[in-house]
């Protein structure tokens, strides 16, 4: 490979991962995901990479694992389930604080299994329609919202888009994954809940009580939604039986599709296609950078880099993740791990780590920025001050106990 298309590679996978990073650059319109195919198609119009060869850089089980479950997401969303759980969890508690746990609790859950991305999509206007009825501030009950779609995400291999790569690329089976993270998600769960509740003291410490809510429960359609929650225990039971993930949910996503009262178009529309381009892009990116860079230096780059020691893997996981993201810090990692001493272990510290300090800022996570957007649009800022007095904290301390426990 020529020096002059290894320094072809270098510049556009250093400008795509710029435009990653930013979510824009001036004067054009183009976003993440029109970045990351530009720079896949780059890669190919450089000579970085043949076209087969770029076909063969694409993950097809991450990006089927990843449709798949967009879709059942959007059954369960259509059906108006997260409604229902929304409302359902309101009525029922009458202190501020079991309202934030509630919050809290069916984010982080929901988020351990379907795609946090998605989950805050959908959890943002209804809890804010349900603070807002309450009169309650919102501010604390959004920072849970990401906070606790981040930290319940991390239990198992659906729950987010790195996870959902690291599973692909790992071989890790689904219940081993979420026996070595799913504590470290309960705890990580208790500190958001303690860490929100003394910053905001007066909302929540201060004896008050919760009106009721006397506007009727939120409509449904019922026969779409007993389907979905059996195909939803269906697919997750098989996920920890050991059947292969995104078989598993490409069959139960297409299975949703076959129904006579909901028009396919409308489950369509609430699938993230930009994702999935993302996603796409960037696996070719990254496999430019890894057959003209990275192979050629491997074992010089990961002499100096020490990845095998877990606490600087971790923190250059958590570091890279504030740079670029974590879906781009992990694909950048992908090919440094296979040659360390314990690769499913290396995979584990990673996979907590880019979630983890998806919390450090406003801008860390997909999913923080999704909520903050969410709530701007019902007239509700999100700063980035009031989330870093508490993410930054919460990274930290849910680093150092991943760290502590898969050592």
């Amino acid at each position: 490979m020529s020096d002059l298309s290894a320094a072809a590679a270098v510049a556009i996978f250093v400008a795509t991962y710029a435009i990653v990073a930013l979510g824009k650059i001036p004067v054009y319109r183009i976003d993440r995901a029109g970045a990351a195919l530009l720079g896949g198609a780059l890669m190919v119009a450089s000579g970085a990479l043949t076209l087969d060869e770029a076909y063969r850089t694409i993950d097809l089980g991450t990006i089927t694992l990843l449709l798949g479950m967009m879709i059942v997401v959007a059954n369960l969303r259509v059906s108006g389930f997260f409604g229902i759980v929304n409302d359902w969890s309101a009525r029922r508690v009458r202190h501020p604080l079991g309202l934030l746990v509630a919050v809290a609790l069916a984010t982080g859950l929901l988020s351990a299994f379907l795609v946090n991305d998605a989950i805050c999509l959908v959890m943002t206007p209804l809890v804010l329609d349900v603070v807002g009825r309450l009169k309650r501030d919102p501010i604390p009950y959004l920072l849970a919202i990401a906070m606790a779609s981040n930290i319940g995400s991390v239990a198992t291999i659906t729950g987010n888009p790195q996870n959902i790569i690291i599973g692909s690329l790992s071989g890790i089976p689904y219940t081993a994954f979420a026996a070595a993270l799913a504590p470290l998600s309960a705890f990580g769960l208790l500190a958001t809940l303690a860490l929100i509740a003394l910053v905001y003291r007066r909302e929540f410490l201060a004896g008050e009580t919760l009106p009721a809510i006397k506007e009727p429960p939120p409509r449904y359609h019922g026969p779409l939604l007993i389907k979905t929650v059996l195909v939803v225990a269906a697919i997750v039971a098989l996920f920890f039986l050991g059947e292969p993930v995104a078989k598993v949910a490409i069959i139960g996503g297409a299975f949703l599709l076959l129904t006579r009262r909901v028009k396919p178009e409308k489950i369509y529309r609430e699938i993230d296609w930009p994702l999935l381009v993302m996603f796409v892009g960037l696996f070719i990116v990254v496999g430019g950078l890894e057959k003209t860079v990275i192979r050629p230096n491997l074992q010089a780059i990961a002499g100096g880099l020490h990845f095998d020691n877990d606490a600087l893997l971790g923190a250059a996981t958590a570091v890279l993740s504030n740079i670029v993201s974590n879906v781009p810090a992990v694909l950048v990692l992908k090919p440094f791990i296979p040659n360390l001493p314990d690769p499913r272990h290396a995979w584990l510290i990673v996979a907590m780590a880019a979630t983890f300090a998806g919390n450090f800022t406003l801008v860390g996570s997909v999913a923080n920025l999704i909520v903050a957007e969410r709530a701007k649009a019902e007239g509700v800022t999100l700063d980035f001050w009031s989330y870093f007095k508490i993410g930054a904290p919460l990274t930290v301390i849910t680093i150092v106990a991943g760290l502590l426990w898969l050592g």
